[in-house]
């Protein structure tokens, strides 16, 4: 009895490595079966767009209705044949793509956002994603910019419209750092590119007057929202991080640990304009990490100094002789309460305890 019991427990593990292993290979061809139906879908709204195109020209407007219409009838199960889809699938192929010799030649500088070089790269997005292009951007770099950006982090559709907002483009690599003095290459290359300025915090919502300790709790409330912020590759090791350095306790703000750099990352809050000590105090930090947690195969250690404003040449300044890697950008908020404001509105405990008594 003791060994058919055993032999069912040794069967039950089997079969559940051997069922996993199943349902890995079920997702695996879910995912090449929905990136094989998307490529189809965007190869077919392109040529769709250059077909529109050519015959607006000797038709006009009048006729996408009734396509419209025709489609539907014939392809009732199908979505896509809305007037409003076909209109951008219209604009997909224009402003993507557009080749004069097919039409509107009587605008021949409509904008054109890349090549037939991206069409490869567009089909790895969904169409929302694409659609949300067209809406948005009309600069070539910064399209190719976010789609890259796109399939690199696989970003939701919400994620790419976040990122669009708050101008992802333009911050990406824009801190002020010492890293091309610090860092060999090409890691301070990779370093660079990993810092923004300026930080958004539009996740958050913070009443005046609003403390370190305040911005810090939340950035930690919303860690997922954060990391996100921060880029990919940031992996929240602790907040107040503790430090014994000659019998004296020191807290960093937050550290974390940069899996692509391969190095821990310490991030400092002022929530004051920036001024030439702070980075003298963020070298201090970094030097203990390096002493006391850095092991032997981790690169060196980098700091981020996020303050409310910096002057770009002060900063440069304070950085320029200092031996540590360490870069200095702004940080915002999107939503900031006034006092009254806040003094009116429920805490979280107060919420709580309401939910209690509903329960």
């Amino acid at each position: 009895m003791h060994n058919k019991t055993k032999m069912t427990q040794l069967l039950n593990k089997d079969y559940k490595n051997w069922i996993s292993e199943i349902k890995s290979k079920i997702r695996s061809v879910q995912i090449k079966a929905a990136t094989a139906v998307n490529i189809t879908l965007i190869q077919f709204y392109w040529e769709l767009g250059g077909m529109i195109t050519e015959k607006q020209t000797a038709w006009g407007t009048g006729f996408l209705e009734n396509m419209s219409n025709d489609l539907k009838d014939e392809f009732p199960d199908m979505k896509g044949f809305s007037v409003t889809n076909l209109k951008y699938c219209k604009l997909f192929y224009k402003q993507f793509y557009f080749s004069p010799q097919l039409g509107d030649e009587q605008n021949p500088n409509s904008p054109q956002l890349g090549d037939e070089n991206l069409l490869p790269f567009l089909k790895q997005i969904p169409w929302g994603h694409i659609k949300l292009l067209i809406d948005k951007i009309k600069d070539p770099d910064q399209a190719k910019f976010y789609i890259q950006e796109t399939i690199k982090n696989a970003w939701g559709r919400e994620t790419l419209a976040l990122q669009i907002k708050t101008d992802l483009f333009h911050r990406q690599g824009n801190a002020i750092t010492n890293f091309e003095t610090t860092l060999p290459n090409p890691l301070s290359d990779l370093a660079q590119q990993t810092l923004k300025d300026p930080y958004v915090f539009d996740f958050m919502t913070m009443a005046i007057p609003f403390y370190e300790k305040d911005i810090e709790k939340q950035l930690v409330t919303h860690i997922t929202k954060f990391l996100l912020e921060l880029g990919k590759g940031f992996a929240f090791i602790g907040q107040q991080f503790h430090l014994e350095i000659a019998q004296n306790d020191y807290y960093i703000d937050l550290l974390f640990y940069h899996t692509r750099l391969k190095c821990y990352v310490v991030i400092e809050l002022k929530n004051t304009k920036f001024i030439p000590e702070y980075a003298g105090k963020l070298n201090f930090y970094l030097s203990a990490v390096d002493s006391l947690i850095k092991q032997d195969d981790d690169k060196p250690t980098i700091g981020i100094l996020l303050c409310r404003e910096k002057n770009n040449i002060e900063a440069e300044f304070a950085l320029r002789d200092l031996n540590k890697p360490m870069g200095v950008s702004e940080f915002q908020f999107t939503e900031i309460l006034p006092e009254a404001l806040k003094s009116s509105l429920p805490s979280i405990e107060e919420l709580e305890n309401e939910l209690k008594q509903l329960e």
